[in-house]
């Protein structure tokens, strides 16, 4: 398992009873997570700091409880890169901060390059993966289907001081946009995607991460470049395994290079428990 050990702005403080405890920044948040089936605190204490929890309703959705005076929204730092953190209608706050292994590895793959890396981050959310590409200095595609989630990803870009760089947002459907990109002939050095169990494009499309996972990495690779750099799937869809990703890469990519799989998680503080969160499935050169 990779782990995200290197956060300064970011720590689990304790797990039990489905719910994680966390420092976000200054923030205390509780936030539930289906990993977490075990029952005893480590440091009953620590929970009472809470400045939220999100509760769910058992008629499904739910919403946070404020226990304690905190902002609407924040930021937090990881490494060079700052990030704006805000609690969302469903238990997210924008960011997920076990991608720092993401992160890190792809700043390392686009500065050793020595080249020019163009690279493409699709369903792109808050864009963590955009701004860790170019702060290594790739120019960077942006798509994702939602606006808001599209700005919010410039308000990280900004942040991080970074909005000068070349990075185009663009707000579609990703499927499409990708077959309209092999008409126009554009490449990319690095495809990144992080696709959602279900989710809906921008007109209505219907994405089904186990209906649609293959056939999207196989017309990604008519837009990869002729000297690619690293092709890396995310996914938090149960039930998938990470080999899953690993396969769906080796059957459609063709090039000389390693393949690889695995999980991503996050340490908890004073303890030697991790925390599984993700997958990945990737190819580099």
């Amino acid at each position: 398992m990779e782990v995200a050990n290197n956060w300064k702005d970011y720590e689990i403080l304790d797990m039990a009873n489905g719910e994680k405890l966390e420092r976000w920044g200054d923030v205390i948040l509780i936030r539930p997570d289906p990993q977490i089936i075990w029952k005893s605190k480590s440091f009953p204490k620590k929970w009472e700091s809470a400045n939220a929890r999100y509760n769910r309703s058992s008629s499904g959705g739910g919403g946070w409880k404020y226990n304690k005076k905190m902002p609407e929204n924040w930021q937090i730092k990881y490494k060079d890169l700052t990030f704006n953190i805000k609690p969302m209608g469903f238990k997210h706050t924008g960011l997920f901060p076990e991608q720092a292994v993401n992160w890190d590895w792809m700043i390392s793959k686009i500065k050793n390059a020595k080249r020019d890396i163009k690279v493409l981050n699709l369903f792109a959310y808050t864009g963590g993966a955009t701004v860790a590409c170019s702060y290594a200095g790739a120019s960077v595609c942006h798509v994702d289907s939602s606006k808001g989630m599209t700005t919010w990803a410039k308000e990280n870009v900004a942040s991080s001081g970074l909005e000068k760089r070349p990075i185009r947002f663009i707000v579609d459907d990703v499927v499409k946009f990708v077959n309209r990109e092999i008409r126009r002939g554009n490449k990319y050095d690095a495809i990144i995607m992080d696709p959602p169990s279900y989710g809906r494009g921008t007109n209505g499309e219907v994405w089904k991460f186990e209906e649609n996972i293959a056939d999207l990495v196989e017309v990604c690779t008519k837009v990869l470049s002729d000297n690619p750099l690293f092709f890396l799937i995310n996914s938090y869809t149960t039930g998938i395994s990470s080999t899953v990703l690993e396969d769906i890469l080796r059957l459609n990519i063709k090039k000389n290079g390693k393949f690889s799989h695995g999980e991503i998680g996050l340490p908890m503080r004073d303890s030697k428990l991790i925390l599984p969160c993700g997958i990945y499935g990737k190819w580099e050169s």
